[in-house]
């Protein structure tokens, strides 16, 4: 059986994830839309449902919708960002699968739908959430397929460590990108020099580039993007924060069903 405390702990900390989510959306409510920070709504949006969904299943009072809406809403996420991954990869290929922006996302979209679907008859459609069976997540039965859950706790604490080192690298967004590199402008003695070699490499793969329209796009918009900068609250840190905090309470969670 899990102490009351420790599940009440990560409740609590979802229910922060939660508020933070909405004060994001809200204050990206004044950006334009088509910019950077405006795309990004929906990962704002997946943190507030998850965040409200693992709260209501860590604590029975904090639950919300019935089992099935919450089915339909991962299930719906999980096919967003399943499009978002693959829309990406048709533009960086395989690497937007490793450490793309979306990536993520759809691992935790993907194992919240599980959680749901997968947790043994009675805890599904019990009356208590996961502590309602008077004593926590043991008590809830176990999950079917128990390898999957292991996989996504694994995978999921694979996320969580490489947002960790995002954040405290130096000179990071906190956010995954695969946006090509931007060339930084050269010192004052070798600022000709720099241009001219700039605007010569442009000009050779100008015509590499055109061969192809997947080329041409690739080159031109670039699906995956570092998100704008912001401040307060639309900071990137917090939304690497919220998902970091997520990722963690989403392995302990798929650890103590299997």
């Amino acid at each position: 059986m899990i102490p009351s405390w420790i599940l009440d702990s990560f409740a609590a900390v979802m229910l922060l994830v939660a508020a933070a989510s909405a004060a994001r959306l809200v204050a990206a409510r004044s950006w334009p839309r088509g910019t950077q920070r405006a795309a990004l709504a929906d990962v704002d949006v997946a943190h507030l449902l998850m965040a409200i969904a693992m709260a209501g299943q860590l604590v029975a009072g904090l639950r919300t919708l019935p089992d099935g809406a919450w089915e339909v809403v991962f299930g719906l996420l999980t096919a967003w960002f399943a499009y978002r991954v693959i829309r990406d990869a048709r533009v960086s290929g395989v690497r937007a699968l490793a450490g793309g922006h979306c990536a993520p996302h759809l691992v935790h979209a993907a194992a919240m739908l599980y959680m749901f679907l997968a947790v043994s008859a009675p805890a599904a459609h019990g009356a208590g959430g996961m502590s309602g069976m008077g004593g926590g997540l043991s008590g809830m039965g176990t999950l079917g397929l128990p390898f999957l859950a292991f996989g996504f706790a694994l995978t999921l604490i694979g996320y969580s460590i490489w947002d960790l080192d995002q954040v405290s690298g130096p000179g990071t967004s906190g956010h995954y990108s695969l946006a090509a590199a931007r060339v930084t402008p050269p010192g004052p003695v070798l600022a000709g020099v720099g241009a001219a070699a700039v605007s010569a490499s442009a000009t050779s793969l100008a015509p590499a580039a055109a061969e192809t329209p997947a080329a041409a796009e690739a080159v031109a918009a670039p699906l995956v993007s570092a998100p704008a900068d912001g401040t307060g609250v639309l900071a990137p840190w917090v939304a690497t924060g919220c998902r970091i905090a997520m990722g963690v309470t989403m392995a302990f969670m798929l650890l103590i069903m299997i």
